[in-house]
């Protein structure tokens, strides 16, 4: 005689198998009494299956939304397939910073059977991500880990390299993770300095949980600091621009991530964007099509005066004689 909690997820995967079954047909799969499956039915409903039932001799009970997430019963493809479909959530950021894509992997990896994790982790050696050209990839696992320490609360040691290459390790109590539709970022508390910071999940070589449970008081806005933290990273140049526009269209047109932003009366906002050299930024403010008035430096405002003219010359019309004029 199989037990309870058999019996029980046995009678989820036949209510999952098809729209409708009469009690006696669940019976008779399940080689009990129909006491017995109205008796497992009620229990479902407890649990928070929605098992909806039809009165009368040809009613049944078909498995309707039920009143909170209840464990479900997936066979060897169907996890598959979910884990499969979970990593790809992860990896694209399609569901934004939450990390629910990422909590949800992990605990569906931690309790697949050995048979279904080692297909899935064949996919991943098999599966070959073209990554854009200036951006590295992360390690993998990486990301797992990463979320598990932010799930848990507690101090973990983190090994770091920083834009030059160097090599840090330090104490910090893990918060978030936060994808900006290029990389990932983790944002933690850096134990000693006594700050918040934002660390490339793609340059964190490992992590060591050190066992010690942490409260965090008043933790940041996590997208608002990575956001600040990106758009005031070290560039070789900068430049400011007066946007004819109100903050919130501003900040619509140049991301958080790209700029600073800081309004200039009701109807204009400037915005200071740093950038590798003087011809990339002003290509960049020329993408924005939108008119502008660079501010400072007057390299910037060379640049794009040069490639406005540029522009200029290529789309002009050849007159009569052969030489370009405007129309």
């Amino acid at each position: 005689m199989i037990s309870t909690s058999a019996r029980l997820l046995r009678l989820v995967s036949l209510l999952s198998a098809r729209p409708s079954w009469t009690c006696g047909e669940l019976a008779e799969r399940m080689a009990v009494t129909e006491r017995t499956v109205r008796r497992d039915v009620a229990r479902l409903r407890e649990l928070g299956y929605g098992v909806e039932s039809d009165p009368g001799p040809w009613g049944g009970y078909r498995l309707g939304a039920g009143s909170r997430v209840p464990p479900l019963v997936l066979d060897d493809e169907e996890a598959l397939a979910v884990a499969v479909g979970l990593r790809e959530a992860a990896r694209s950021g399609v569901l934004g910073g939450d990390q629910a894509a990422l909590s949800a992997l992990l605990k569906l990896r931690q309790v697949l059977p050995p048979r279904i994790a080692g297909r899935l982790g064949e996919m991943d050696a098999a599966f070959v991500q073209t990554p854009r050209p200036d951006e590295p990839q992360i390690a993998p696992g990486m990301l797992l880990e990463l979320a598990t320490a932010c799930r848990r609360g507690e101090r973990i040691q983190l090994s770091y390299r920083d834009r030059e290459g160097k090599a840090t390790t330090r104490d910090v109590d893990p918060y978030r993770l936060v994808h900006t539709g290029r990389r990932w970022y983790f944002v933690a508390r850096d134990v000693t300095r006594g700050e918040w910071r934002t660390f490339r999940a793609d340059r964190v070589a490992r992590i060591r949980p050190t066992g010690q449970a942490v409260e965090l008081l008043d933790p940041p806005d996590p997208v608002l600091l990575v956001s600040r933290s990106i758009a005031t990273g070290t560039y070789p140049l900068y430049t400011t621009v007066r946007l004819p526009l109100p903050l919130e269209q501003a900040l619509r047109l140049v991301p958080p991530t790209v700029g600073t932003h800081r309004p200039d009366g009701p109807d204009a906002t400037v915005v200071d964007i740093g950038g590798p050299d003087a011809d990339g930024l002003a290509g960049y403010l020329l993408s924005l099509a939108t008119p502008l008035r660079v501010l400072s430096p007057d390299d910037v405002r060379e640049a794009l005066l040069r490639r406005s003219r540029d522009l200029l010359a290529a789309n002009s019309v050849p007159s009569t004689n052969g030489e370009p004029s405007e129309k």
